[in-house]
């Protein structure tokens, strides 16, 4: 798929020649510039710190304003209250918050805050996530596996999933109430951005995709990196499938804040399943 809002051809095949100078200077998994190392806590306390911020500078009309579903800023804060608390659940082995569904659990801690004001729903969240840190303090151990509404990951994995989603819906508020977009700190996108790549191949196989590719993925900009992923029947001879696409805007696709069409990608390889995989890619989403 290449999109209508691609820059033209430069005269020469000038840009062809720079996009594959660039796929060789980039090995497979690396980042330029090169992010710094950032453990996962970090990555969500991160995230959480710069969701704080925004909430801090809300004003009071803005709490009011619609944000995601049938939720305003304040009860999409809830939701996320609603996840914080269920997190705790999952840190403690609750085994029943792994399978509950993202959405529906969370919705009572959603619209129990129509009874409070806006001071009192910031400050709960605040000290959910602040809980939420003081445990994954003492959990350690960043490889044990862990269940949350669905994922079954290891901690570490999880914590970069939740920091993923307090970044998106950072966004969701922010697009709610007339502020610039954010982009996340260089080390937590490119922890950001590898999480959503090893995901991806599950996530497609999930849509029904079986064609045998070799996927070839370049996210430019901060943050990305080069990744070579294996699509569909692994016992077939892959046909090569290469997409380029800006490093944020894949992680809004992913989030499903954008479509396929609105990525711009610059696709080499067979259109169809290039397409294909970018359609499979907001499955990642959990809202």
């Amino acid at each position: 798929m290449t999109s209508a809002h691609e820059p033209p051809v430069l005269p020469g095949g000038l840009r062809e020649r720079v996009i594959a100078a660039s796929r060789q200077a980039r090995a497979a998994g690396s980042s330029l510039p090169e992010a710094p190392r950032i453990t996962p806590v970090e990555a969500f306390s991160r995230a959480a710190a710069a969701f704080s911020g925004l909430l801090g500078d809300l004003t009071g009309d803005d709490w009011h304003r619609p944000a995601l579903r049938d939720l305003d800023v304040q009860g999409l804060v809830g939701h996320l209250i609603g996840v914080e608390h269920d997190m705790h659940r999952c840190l403690a082995g609750d085994p029943e918050v792994g399978r509950a569904d993202h959405v529906a659990a969370t919705q009572p801690a959603a619209t129990g805050q129509a009874q409070r004001s806006p001071a009192q729903t910031r400050a709960q969240w605040r000290q959910a996530a602040g809980q939420t840190i003081e445990l994954l303090t003492a959990a350690g151990d960043m490889e044990a596996k862990a269940a949350l509404h669905g994922m079954r990951l290891t901690l570490g994995a999880l914590l970069v999933a939740r920091a993923f989603e307090l970044w998106t819906h950072e966004n969701d508020i922010r697009a709610a109430t007339g502020r610039p977009s954010s982009v996340p700190n260089l080390a937590t996108l490119h922890l950001m951005t590898g999480l959503a790549t090893r995901l991806l191949p599950a996530v497609v196989a999930r849509s029904g995709y079986r064609e045998p590719t070799a996927l070839r993925l370049v996210l430019t900009g901060p943050g990305g990196g080069t990744w070579d992923l294996r699509l569909g029947d692994q016992a077939a001879d892959p046909a090569p499938v290469r997409i380029v696409a800006g490093t944020v805007e894949f992680c809004r696709l992913a989030a499903n804040r954008i479509t396929p069409a609105d990525l711009a990608a610059h696709v080499t390889g067979d259109p169809g399943r290039a397409a294909a995989v970018l359609t499979a890619a907001p499955a990642l989403a959990l809202d």
